[in-house]
């Protein structure tokens, strides 16, 4: 009734222990999410009511991970779940943060050949703040190239790294739009300004 039709399904930070077995109180991994989202596109409510499906279902994207997820015990178990969720429905994939865009290249090559045909959106994060760069790689598993590393290490104060963060970007989109990107999803917590310059540039 708002007029969403598409959605990014995801389930998000783990910030405690789960209190509840009820699967209609908690999603633990993102799939059981898509599962309730595809019983509402079947006219079944998560508690198992039923009723008249809308004319228009919903149509949903889901997360994936270049550099493997902090709870996959390796690769093959990242791409079988991004494998699951494609067969499961899912629309379209969109990538946690990244800074080497080899790696994307290579995980795009890797679903490929594992069958997932559905697009894959680089997810693309502006570094802003000099903590980052030990953050982001402990956070998020992304690696920080050397190249970029070193260069976030000189600057003097978050001003600086803020635009070294925009210039890395700036490049990393540049050569992913050359490679046919279906798209690009910018992360923009604590960095809107930095996104908003970026996309100035590349679009």
């Amino acid at each position: 009734f708002l007029g969403v039709h598409d959605l990014l399904l995801l389930r998000g930070d783990i910030k405690g222990p789960e209190k509840s077995d009820d699967p209609t109180k908690i999603n633990r991994h993102a799939t059981d999410l898509q599962a309730q989202v595809n019983d509402f596109n079947r006219g079944i409510y998560a508690d198992g009511e039923t009723f008249e499906p809308n004319a228009t279902p919903f149509s949903y994207g889901m997360a994936c991970y270049p550099e493997k997820h902090e709870e996959a015990p390796n690769m093959d178990s990242d791409l079988y779940y991004a494998k699951q969720k494609v067969d499961g429905g899912a629309d379209y994939l969109v990538t946690q943060m990244f800074f080497d865009n080899s790696k994307y290249f290579e995980f795009v090559e890797r679903c490929r050949k594992a069958g997932i045909t559905v697009p894959i959106v680089p997810g693309i994060k502006p570094v802003v703040f000099a903590n980052q760069l030990n953050v982001l790689p402990r956070v998020f598993r992304s690696d920080i190239p050397e190249a970029f590393a070193s260069e976030l290490r000189k600057c003097k104060d978050d001003a600086e790294v803020r635009e070294v963060g925009i210039e890395w970007c700036i490049g990393q989109c540049r050569d992913l739009i050359a490679h046919g990107v279906p798209s690009i999803h910018f992360y923009t917590l604590m960095a809107s300004e930095s996104v908003r310059r970026i996309a100035k540039e590349i679009y």
